[in-house]
């Protein structure tokens, strides 16, 4: 008969903490699962959301934005595969970054009840997004297969691209996660950074549009966006070189996300034992 010893000892959980996050990984799979399934307990069409809400978007945007403001594509590119590129990695990163900042606080009841890395938490809460995200790339593979668009080489880096926009979602998401248990108005903001963050990067438009505007005061700010070279760099390895990319910005994205990744991780880790008192 298989036994397990735990030994409690003074700064035990600290020294082995990414020891015990691997112990975990059931608990982990477990809260994936849990979250997955209320998702979509009790709804008509499930998983079909995932399709519904980037088609439904992509509609409404290539209407007011490619008919009515009349923005242009990329040369070549077809407006509706650009705009639905941009919303499928948006989507993802923002869907992400909003369950990692509610993770803890929306698993109060299991903080105060039993120990365990509180790392968890957040690493389990992106299942969701990312059963999401692959809804909504297989409705571009669909459009690319009407629009007869093929990709090329560039698809190779697609992983790449993925993982800086999950990277991404924690780099901001568990300094949310830590600071949303002691203020609770994190969880009004969070809505609001979101929707801001929809129109500044380039979704509905292409980067190339401030490209040709590198005289203006603001282009700078626009670059430091990490989104924007995520965003650009997953649109150009699906499109291929099409689309357009600025390596440049793709260095700015990965500078910034390693950056904030390590502070909020920091952060995290040190706050985290006080999150039972907070609750």
């Amino acid at each position: 008969m298989k036994t397990h010893e735990v030994i409690i000892q003074p700064g035990r959980s600290e020294r082995h903490y990414w020891r015990e996050l691997w112990r975990n990984r059931e608990l982990m799979y477990i809260l994936s699962m849990r979250d997955v399934s209320v998702r979509y307990k009790q709804t008509a069409l499930g998983t079909a959301w995932g399709l519904i809400r980037p088609l439904t978007t992509m509609l409404i945007m290539v209407f007011v934005f490619s008919k009515i403001a009349k923005l242009p594509a990329d040369p070549g590119v077809p407006y509706p595969l650009m705009v639905l590129g941009g919303i499928t990695v948006w989507t993802f990163f923002a869907t992400a970054f909003t369950q990692i900042s509610n993770s803890v606080t929306m698993n109060s009841n299991l903080v105060t009840k039993v120990y365990f890395p509180r790392l968890i938490m957040p690493i389990s809460s992106v299942a969701v997004s990312f059963i999401d995200f692959l809804v909504s790339l297989g409705l571009f593979i669909v459009l690319s297969i009407w629009y007869k668009f093929m990709p090329d080489w560039h698809l190779l880096l697609l992983p790449a691209f993925i993982v800086l926009a999950l990277l991404a979602s924690f780099a901001f998401g568990l300094f949310f996660a830590a600071v949303n248990v002691r203020f609770r108005d994190i969880g009004q903001l969070i809505p609001f950074i979101v929707q801001i963050g929809f129109y500044i990067c380039p979704i509905a438009y292409s980067s190339r549009l401030v490209a040709d505007k590198a005289g203006e005061w603001w282009t700078p700010f626009y670059w430091m966006n990490p989104m924007v070279g995520i965003i650009d760099g997953f649109r150009w390895s699906l499109l291929g070189e099409k689309a357009y990319f600025n390596p440049e910005s793709l260095l700015i994205s990965v500078g910034i996300i390693g950056v904030c990744l390590i502070l909020s991780l920091y952060f995290f880790r040190k706050r985290e034992n006080s999150f039972v008192d907070d609750i």
